[in-house]
Formats: structure tokens, C-alpha cells, sequence
């Protein structure tokens, strides 16, 4: 009876948490962001103009294109397409209780495996889609720099709902013209990207069975000493994001492997082997390799010298940004213009959505509209997320980064490096390509146990 009581008290905590962080994240004011005209504007690699004659700045909410050429236009919405497009995992709430907790949602601790997954996403979305690809309802999202996210959170939030509970399908991301235009007008490549487009998000449902879901990412980070409503840090959650990839079991995943950096050394053998190791099938074919470096950018503040190199990072189109923040909050740093850094934003709760129903809808998916940053109030704590198709494209950059290290470094020491050989040639443990008792290694406990305890901030 004891423990009964015990478990209704903590049902009745997590009733009461869920609701004031609903409160808390969903129910504030957006704010608009503004860009200058007359500085670029970097996302993942890609680089639009906005400049005019005139001085001044000017909204991605598309309000005053009037004001401007149209070929100016045209460059703000394809950077608003492509933003669009890029997936966005926030904080969600009423999702399937976490095993060994009474929790159903993430909100106030869960940012950190949200821009980690989101990281991720955008890595399998290159190696499934390519980085032109665009989403192409992305422009048909209700803006939400018009209107309050009040009135916002109760349109989209009701919308989930419905559609989660009763999977009646009126779509809310097609309307009837777009969908009779699609059938007409989409070809077999096209169809193929909108499955992968759904596929792709589905594997980070917030479901015990989605890869890279919430409830997976949180008993990977058990083997690290992390449980439900801990904070994790962008290292730490490097980690966690490799072994689930390691641990999928989906046959569209066996092409994708992660190698995280040992003490901000790559290690150029070891990521190879990575990449030739054999499929689960037995097949013996390359795979792609998504490079995780968990990194500092200065002590217990974030130093400026390091500016020019992250812009220059996020200026590669196999860059799929960086988990990062600021102190006591994550996001996802995906662009930048001159000293600020664009990214998207996890503390929004919304309401789950089943991803196992058919057409199950994506606009809660997609974030309709960016945020900036000054560099300087960046935590340096950070993981920086590359892409890497095959071996060649491995060497390639490993040669341009390299370079940018080495141009861009005013300390007598980068930061990180890549060397050439094994970890194991320097008397450091080599992590296993696959354990049969453990998910980590001792060596890889004892390496997360101190990422968690040398942070100086956790995010």
C-alpha cells in the first residue's frame, strides 16, 4: 500500500510539473528576427543575399516583400524554405510514460537530446535526401512572427491532437488543390523523398519503439549514469546519439554509422574502419559516418577568437551544425549572420503525435521561423556534427577543416585535430564497433561520467 501511495504522489508531481511547463513554454510571446541586407546569411553550408540599395533590415516573415525587388524577395523565401525544411524536435508533453519514471513529457530538462536529435536529423536527412532537397509545403506553415504563440499553440497543438487521437485524415498540411496538383504533377523522385521525408521523422517519434526517440535516447544515457529529468550535455549526448545509431535495427539505417572524437582527436583509421566495417546483412559496402566532436570554445566563457571559426564550420555544406546554447538552455545552431548565430529553439511544448498513423501530420515538424544569437553569450560547451558520404568525402574534409583549424586558430593549440592512424597507436582504449554485454564500454563510461562532471555548465 506503501508503494502504491508512493506512486500515486509521484503521478500527481508529474501531473503538476507537466502542467506549469506547458504554462512556462508554450504559452509566451514570440518575437520577431530580423536580418540585415547587407550581410549574408549562412544555413548549413548554404549562403543567400539579401542586399539592396537601401541600409536597414528586413523579416523572414515575408510582411514587408513589398517593400523590396523581387529578386530580393525570392532570396529571403528560399532561405525561409530551406529553414523550413530542416526538422524540428521540441519539447513534447502526453507522450507514452518513460519507463522507470512517471514522466510523459520533457519539458524543462529533455533540451539537450532535442538538439541532439535534431543534429541527427539534419545528418539523415543528407544522407537520404541531399542537402537541395526542400520541403515543398515548407512555405504553406502559418507564420507565427504574426501572431502570439498563444493563439499559435492552440491551433497547431489542437490540430495534433485531434489527428493523434482519431486519425481521421482532413490533411492539415495539404489542401485539396496541393493534393490533386501532387498527384498530377509528382514524379517517382519526388514521392520517394516525401516517404523518407516521413520516415526520417518517424524514427524520432516519442515512442518506447522509434530509434532515436526520446524514451531509446534515455536508456542509452542510463549506461552513463543519466536518467529521466537529468541534464545532459552536448558530450554526453554525442555518446547517446552513437549508440543509438549503432543499436538501430532498421535496414535503411545499416548505410549510417557515428563516430564521436576522443579528447577533440579524430582519429582518421578509426572513422575509416567506421565506415568499412560490414553490414548487418553481411554485405561488405562503405557507410556514410556522421562525425561528432564534443568540444569547448573557452573556459567558463565562450572566446571570441573562436567566432570566425564556427562561422566558418557552418559555412560547409557537410556541416549538420552544432548542439550548443547558452547557459541552462540548448539549441541547435544550424546558420549565422556576421556575429550572430541563427538556430532553432526546443523550448516550445507541444502535444505528441502518434508517428506510427498514416499521414500523420508534419507541420509541428517544422519550425516557421528563426532565431539569432550573439556569439559571445554562447556556452562553450558544444558538439560540432559533420557529414561524410563515403571515404573520399571523409579525407576531403578532414583536409578542409584541417586547414580552416589551422588558419583560424590564434592559440598555439586547435580545437580539436585530426590525426592520421588509430586511437589505439597513442595508448588510447579503442571503443569496440559492437559489445555484446554492455552498450558502453568501462573506458566510455569513465569518459562520459567526466564529460557530465568537467562541464562547467550543463545545458
Amino acid at each position: 500500500m506503501e508503494a502504491t501511495g508512493t506512486d500515486e504522489v509521484e503521478k500527481i508531481k508529474s501531473k503538476f510539473m507537466s502542467a506549469w511547463h506547458n504554462m512556462k513554454y508554450s504559452w509566451v510571446l514570440k518575437t520577431k528576427t530580423y536580418f540585415s541586407r547587407n550581410s549574408p546569411v549562412f544555413l548549413l553550408g548554404k549562403c543567400y543575399h539579401f542586399k539592396t540599395d537601401e541600409s536597414g533590415e528586413l523579416s523572414t516573415d515575408g510582411s514587408n516583400f513589398d517593400k523590396i525587388n523581387a529578386e530580393i524577395s525570392g532570396n529571403v523565401e528560399e532561405f525561409r524554405k530551406d529553414f523550413i525544411s530542416r526538422i524540428w524536435l521540441t519539447y513534447r508533453e502526453e507522450f507514452p510514460q518513460i519507463k522507470g519514471s512517471a514522466l510523459t513529457t520533457d519539458c524543462g530538462w529533455g533540451c539537450t537530446l532535442r538538439t541532439g536529435q535534431m543534429l541527427l536529423a539534419q545528418g539523415l536527412m543528407l544522407h537520404f535526401l541531399g542537402r537541395a532537397w526542400v520541403w515543398p509545403e515548407a512555405l504553406d506553415i502559418d507564420n507565427s512572427d504574426s501572431e502570439s504563440w498563444t493563439a499559435h499553440t492552440v491551433k497547431k497543438l489542437t490540430a495534433s491532437f485531434e489527428a493523434s487521437l482519431t486519425a481521421e485524415r482532413e490533411p492539415k498540411i495539404l489542401s485539396n488543390h496541393h493534393q490533386g496538383t501532387l498527384k498530377r504533377n509528382c514524379d517517382d523522385n519526388e514521392m520517394r523523398n516525401e516517404v523518407y521525408h516521413r520516415k526520417i521523422i518517424s524514427w524520432f517519434g516519442d515512442s518506447p519503439l522509434a530509434a532515436f526517440g526520446l524514451h531509446q535516447l534515455i536508456e542509452y544515457g542510463k549506461k552513463s549514469g543519466k536518467i529521466a529529468g537529468d541534464w545532459y550535455g552536448p558530450a554526453v549526448v554525442a555518446h547517446i546519439l552513437r549508440k543509438a545509431v549503432e543499436e538501430a535495427r532498421d535496414p535503411e539505417l545499416q548505410g549510417v554509422t557515428v563516430y564521436v572524437a576522443q579528447d577533440c582527436t579524430v582519429y582518421s583509421s578509426d572513422v575509416i574502419d567506421r565506415q568499412c566495417s560490414l553490414m548487418d546483412s553481411g554485405k561488405a559496402d562503405t557507410k556514410a559516418v556522421i562525425i561528432l566532436v564534443p568540444v569547448r570554445l573557452g573556459g567558463e566563457r565562450t572566446n571570441m577568437d573562436y567566432l570566425e571559426f564556427v562561422k566558418g564550420i557552418l559555412s560547409l555544406e557537410y556541416c549538420v551544425g552544432i548542439i550548443g546554447g547558452k547557459p541552462k538552455q540548448s539549441y541547435y545552431f544550424a546558420g549565422f549572420q556576421d556575429d550572430s548565430l541563427i538556430y532553432m529553439d526546443p523550448h516550445y511544448c507541444q502535444s505528441f503525435v502518434d508517428v506510427s498513423i498514416k499521414d500523420f501530420p508534419l507541420e509541428s515538424f517544422h519550425c516557421p521561423s528563426p532565431k539569432k544569437m550573439s556569439f559571445k553569450k554562447m556556452d562553450p560547451s558544444c558538439t560540432i556534427g559533420f557529414y561524410c558520404r563515403t571515404v573520399q568525402d571523409f579525407e576531403k574534409a578532414s583536409e578542409e577543416i584541417t586547414k580552416m583549424l589551422k588558419s583560424s586558430s590564434k592559440e598555439k593549440y586547435p580545437l580539436f585535430t585530426f590525426v592520421k592512424g588509430h586511437s589505439r597507436d597513442y595508448d588510447f582504449a579503442s571503443s569496440p564497433l559492437h559489445e555484446e554485454n554492455d552498450l558502453f564500454s568501462e573506458d566510455e563510461k569513465k569518459r562520459l561520467k567526466r564529460f557530465s562532471t568537467e562541464e562547467f555548465v550543463l545545458l
